[in-house]
């Protein structure tokens, strides 16, 4: 079946469907990771929005269970260039097509997602519908993006290690394996969880999840947060990076069309070290704003100066804008999660 992704300012590419047979509106954003796609898909960052994959051949090593970052995909729909319909690898368990049809996600291939992508860094990230022939544009919808990925209930995933709380505005599965890594107790709390009740667990340490949509809409894990700093180390990642410096007083601001990719280039500031970075994200910290809040820049973006990492001058919180769990990749980044590991046994030992 053929079909459209008609863009907000009426630029329309044609395709074919393949997956779900039903339309989607959603930001259309892009991503230009090599491999991925599953961890890109099930990523809950990408609620509402419409992802486009500009490395052209999608799909050749299938769908495995592992690969998941969340219980089911959070896109709206996927573009790409070419999908495989045969993958071959020895972990595969089915293709992307029917990854798609299971969880209701329309997709299009044989779009030129090379012009794509030249349209949306030019003109910035566009609302769009992906159409198949003959349907209708879906009605819009009002939802909060966070509450619709959040966990429902709390659960606790077992350790021996330190307790650590997790603030889930949309968790990746990397996050939670790599804290589980490091043994930590890891309890996993809605997005709504009050503070008072965050504390009576407690933790040794509590992250800050990745999420989508606008950070400074978040009104309540924003006094949360604000509630958390200095009673217990912090650590927020992504979305949860924006929520700290949104807490002690700063701004964020949209980026044009956002990061979106497994190979930023981010310069740590302290030691002048470059690491290759998973990214995935449409907003920034405003450095100008962060004057007077405590927080200091610990790293940056070498494509454009953003911000890429804060820490508390005098208060056990860091945070960092990139996805240190990877998922999909580099690894760089991984030894921040020992980094929290030894802030929380430090701050613990001068309790002791």
């Amino acid at each position: 079946m053929q079909g459209s992704l008609v863009l907000a300012d009426g630029t329309c590419f044609h395709g074919e469907l393949f997956g779900a047979v039903r339309p989607a509106a959603g930001e259309v954003v892009f991503n230009t990771s090599m491999v991925g796609y599953q961890e890109i898909l099930t990523d809950p960052s990408y609620y509402g929005q419409i992802v486009v994959l500009t490395y052209p051949l999608i799909g050749n090593y299938g769908i495995n269970r592992e690969d998941l970052e969340a219980r089911r995909p959070f896109v709206r729909g996927l573009i790409v260039g070419e999908a495989c319909p045969a993958p071959s690898h020895w972990r595969s368990s089915g293709t992307l097509a029917g990854f798609l049809a299971e969880h209701g996600v329309p997709g299009l291939e044989g779009v030129d997602t090379r012009a794509l992508v030249r349209h949306l860094r030019s003109s910035g990230t566009l609302p769009g519908v992906l159409l198949p022939e003959g349907f209708k544009a879906p009605p819009p919808t009002e939802e909060d993006p966070v509450e619709a990925v959040t966990t429902p209930v709390p659960y606790v995933l077992p350790g021996s290690g330190p307790r650590v709380a997790v603030l889930d505005l949309g968790v990746k599965f990397g996050i939670l394996r790599a804290l589980r890594a490091l043994g930590c107790e890891v309890h996993v709390l809605p997005a709504a969880t009050p503070t008072a009740e965050i504390l009576r667990l407690k933790p040794a340490g509590v992250v800050i999840s990745n999420g989508p949509g606008d950070p400074a809409r978040l009104c309540g894990p924003i006094a949360t947060v604000s509630e958390l700093v200095g009673r217990v180390p912090l650590f927020g990642i992504c979305l949860g990076h924006q929520l700290l410096a949104l807490a002690l007083g700063g701004r964020t601001f949209k980026l044009p069309f956002g990061h979106r990719g497994a190979n930023h280039p981010v310069r740590e500031e302290a030691t002048g070290r470059i690491y290759i970075t998973s990214q995935n994200h449409g907003y920034a910290v405003d450095p100008a704003s962060l004057t007077g809040t405590g927080l200091t820049i610990t790293h940056r973006n070498l494509n454009d100066g953003t911000v890429e990492g804060l820490a508390h001058r005098s208060l056990p919180a860091f945070s960092v804008q990139y996805h240190p769990e990877a998922a999909p990749g580099p690894e760089d980044s991984a030894y921040l999660f020992r980094r929290f590991y030894r802030l929380m046994v430090k701050e613990a030992e001068k309790i002791a």
